[in-house]
C-alpha cells in the first residue's frame, strides 16, 4: 500500500468524536516530528472542552511565490460502532457498521503526506503552512479559536466537499442556530388535564407551522433534537428543541429566521404557554468567483492533474467558512470521500492517492513564473 493510504487507515481506526481528538492529534505531531518540523499545539483545548488544541507548523519558504496554508479537522461525527477500515476492491470502507471518518482524516492525510513528498524530494515552494483543527462538526469551534494572526499565508486550502475531485466550492451558507424552549404548566393529565399547559403540544405547533427542509434553491432549515417532559400521566410543563436555518443569502436568511422566531411566539401564545429562544452563534458565509486568484489556483493544479474542473456551492459549513470570515481566501475542494457521516462512508484508494498529487500541484502552481 502507498503512504497516503497506511497513513490513513491509521487515523480511520481511532475514534476521535468532537473533543476527544487526543489520539489523532498524537498520530500528526509524531508525523510531522518524524519529517524533521517542530509542530506546536495551542491551548485552545481547555477552553473549548477538546482534548487536543489546534495542531500547528509553517515550513519556510524555498522559492518566491504565493504561501499557502492547509487545514483538515481531526474530529468526526460520534461513530456508533467500532471502527475497522478495509479496503475492498479498492475502496477503504468500515466493516465495523458506523462512519469511516473520510471525513476529514482523508484531508488530513493527503495533506501530511503532500508535505513529506515536498521535503523528500527537495521541491521549491513559496512557504506551506499546516493546521489541523479540533470540534469542527460541532460549529467550527477549533478554526474559530485559533489565533489567525499566526498564519503567514493569505490563501489556504481545505479538502472538505464529498464530491468528486475536480469540484471548487465557490460559496458556503451562512448559518443561525437556535434553542427553543416552551413552558407550560404541568397537571396530572388524568385528573386535571384542563389545569396544564402543554408544552409539547406548544412546541410540536409552533415546528408544524415551520417550513423546513429545502425551503427554497438557496434556503434549508431543520428541528434536530427534541426533549420534553417528566411522565406520561403529567401535562408536560417544558420542552425544548434545537432548529438551524441556512442560506446562501445572508439578508435572507435574516428574514426566515425572523419567519421562524414569529412561528415560535405564535405557537406559544395560541397555547397559553411562554418561549425563550436562545440564538447560538453559527457561523458567516461566503463567496468567491472563478476569477479570484484562490479559485483560478485551485483550477490550475486540478486541470494539471488531470481532473475536470467544475464549481459549486456547499450546503455545509467547513473551517474554509472561519479563515474567510477573517479576511483570508480559503477555498474548499471536494475530494471525492462519499456518504459521510453515515455506515456507508467510503473513500477509494485511487482518491487518497490523488489527493496527494493535487496538493504538490497547489503548491507548484503558488510558485512564481
Amino acid at each position: 500500500m502507498s503512504e497516503v493510504v497506511d497513513l490513513f487507515l491509521e487515523l480511520a481506526a481511532l475514534p476521535t468524536p468532537p473533543g476527544e481528538e487526543r489520539a489523532a492529534a498524537e498520530v500528526v505531531l509524531r508525523y510531522l516530528t518524524e519529517l524533521g518540523l517542530s509542530p506546536d499545539e495551542d491551548d485552545c483545548g481547555a477552553r473549548i472542552g477538546s482534548t487536543m488544541g489546534n495542531v500547528y507548523v509553517r515550513i519556510e519558504a524555498t522559492a518566491p511565490g504565493t504561501p499557502l496554508f492547509f487545514c483538515a479537522h481531526l474530529d468526526t461525527v460520534p461513530p456508533s460502532g467500532p471502527l475497522e477500515p478495509v479496503i475492498d476492491e479498492g475502496v477503504v470502507r468500515n466493516a465495523g457498521g458506523t462512519i469511516l471518518g473520510a471525513d476529514n482524516k482523508s484531508a488530513v492525510a493527503a495533506m501530511l503526506e503532500g508535505t513529506r513528498r515536498v521535503l523528500a524530494e527537495n521541491r521549491p515552494h513559496a512557504g506551506i503552512e499546516l493546521l489541523f483543527t479540533p470540534m469542527e462538526e460541532v460549529g467550527l469551534i477549533g478554526a474559530y479559536a485559533f489565533d489567525q494572526s499566526r498564519l503567514h499565508a493569505d490563501v489556504g486550502y481545505v479538502y472538505d466537499q464529498a464530491a468528486p475531485i475536480g469540484e471548487i466550492i465557490l460559496g458556503a451558507p451562512w448559518s443561525q442556530s437556535m434553542q427553543v424552549r416552551f413552558h407550560g404548566r404541568a397537571s396530572h393529565s388524568g385528573m386535571f388535564p384542563e389545569e396544564g399547559r402543554s408544552a409539547i403540544q406548544a412546541a410540536a405547533r409552533a415546528i408544524a407551522d415551520l417550513r423546513l427542509g429545502r425551503v427554497d434553491e438557496v434556503t434549508t432549515a431543520n428541528v434536530g433534537v427534541i426533549e420534553g417532559g417528566t411522565a406520561g400521566n403529567i401535562v408536560p410543563e417544558w420542552c425544548t428543541f434545537l432548529a438551524e436555518a441556512r442560506c446562501q443569502d445572508e439578508d435572507k436568511l435574516r428574514d426566515f429566521v425572523q419567519e421562524m422566531l414569529d412561528a415560535f411566539s405564535f405557537a406559544a401564545t395560541s397555547t397559553d404557554c411562554e418561549v425563550e429562544t436562545e440564538l447560538r452563534k453559527s457561523y458567516l458565509g461566503y463567496r468567491f468567483k472563478q476569477s479570484d486568484d484562490a479559485v483560478r489556483l485551485a483550477a490550475q493544479a486540478l486541470s494539471a492533474c488531470g481532473h475536470d474542473v467544475s464549481y459549486a456551492l456547499s450546503g455545509g459549513g467547513a473551517d474554509a467558512n472561519v479563515f474567510n470570515e477573517h479576511g483570508r481566501r480559503c477555498v474548499n475542494l471536494a475530494n471525492g470521500m462519499a456518504d459521510i457521516h453515515t455506515p456507508n462512508e467510503h473513500i477509494s484508494v485511487a482518491d487518497l492517492e490523488a489527493m496527494v498529487d493535487v496538493t504538490l500541484a497547489l503548491v507548484e502552481q503558488a510558485l512564481e513564473g
